[in-house]
């Protein structure tokens, strides 16, 4: 018996000394190039835009930046590279950008069947649609005859027409290979209403939309639609850094890890789930080619995921979008970390 438990230790100390694992092509080719090339939308408040001196900021900005943050050390060390519906997911595929990381709903078939692979979640929301408030409309039931913008190539038309033609509500779409020019086909009166992600047009309507108050974005959401960064199929250690460096930013919130206080809390910390997390208990970081402290980076360049959040959509922002379901568990929310062992 005594002998079993000698064993059983020793394979516990093994899987906790796990040497370091060795890099994939992706991080090979990161750290060659000394960049992470991030692909975004480019064009929506809240998640990736350019601000009045070209510096990228949005949810989504700050993923990619964690990212470097962990694989190179410094934040800013991203090309971001502005992707279209159209061209997200071959541009991943084909290498030409490392992580996609642009309002994206997981779907099916796009974890799939496109050579693709979802890390996570980082942003749920759902379907709405918006209309001036001059058209009396309040609901989608009376978008009856209604010509509608949309992106090409997203999901949110598609619902919004399953909605109206189980309603026997004829419709005509008019689509857009951009947001930012659907959003100006709708100003010019090309269209009754806009469709896309309900939190998409409620950053739209704040931020990039004349007189506010003359539109109206509908109370209903049609779908439930996760956003979530993703990777190119075929790279298991580059999807392990990419899942896990998400998982972080939501952990770190879950547990009072700060920018101001993360550095601190590794140093004191006495609860050895955290002390995992921030790299001085185990070789987690080991384990994914990193160093030890690659948590405590991340949260250091970004912050928590509460704190990004609060940075893009809080109430300190134009958009001030309530968190709702993007809180974490314990605040009811659906976001949780996970086990860090």
């Amino acid at each position: 018996m005594r002998r079993f438990f000698t064993l059983v230790a020793a394979a516990i100390g093994l899987a906790v000394a796990a040497p370091a694992a060795e890099a994939g092509p992706v991080l090979d080719r990161i750290r060659a190039n000394n960049t992470l090339r991030c692909g975004v939308g480019g064009s929506l408040a809240g998640f990736s835009l350019p601000d009045s001196r070209g510096e990228w900021r949005g949810l989504d900005v700050d993923y990619c930046r964690a990212l470097a943050a962990a694989v190179l050390g410094d934040p800013r060390r991203v090309t971001f590279v502005p992707v279209t519906l159209q061209t997200r997911f071959t541009a991943l595929s084909s290498g030409e950008v490392d992580v996609l990381a642009r309002d994206t709903v997981m779907t099916f078939s796009r974890d799939v069947n496109l050579g693709i692979v979802f890390v996570g979640v980082n942003f749920y929301t759902g379907t709405g649609v918006m209309v001036r408030r001059a058209s009396g409309v309040t609901r989608m039931e009376q978008l009856d005859g209604a010509t509608i913008c949309a992106s090409q190539g997203g999901s949110n038309l598609p619902e919004v027409g399953d909605f109206l033609r189980a309603r026997n509500k004829p419709f005509t779409p008019l689509t857009f290979d951009r947001f930012a020019i659907v959003l100006e086909a709708f100003f010019a009166g090309r269209c009754d209403a806009v469709t896309a992600g309900a939190a998409d047009l409620a950053a739209a309507v704040s931020v990039q939309v004349p007189n506010p108050q003359d539109f109206l974005v509908l109370p209903e959401v049609l779908s439930r639609d996760p956003y979530g960064p993703s990777v190119a199929r075929g790279d298991m250690e580059w999807f392990s850094i990419a899942r896990w460096t998400l998982a972080a930013l939501v952990e770190a919130e879950e547990r009072g890890v700060t920018r101001a206080n993360a550095r601190d809390q590794a140093r004191t910390a006495t609860d050895p789930a955290l002390k995992r997390l921030l790299g001085t208990e185990d070789n987690l970081g080991g384990m994914l080619g990193l160093p030890r402290d690659w948590v405590v980076r991340v949260i250091e360049a970004v912050g928590n995921y509460g704190e990004i959040y609060d940075r893009n959509f809080g109430p300190e922002t134009p958009i001030n979008l309530h968190r709702g379901q993007n809180n974490v568990v314990s605040r009811g929310g659906l976001h949780y970390g996970l086990p860090f062992r």
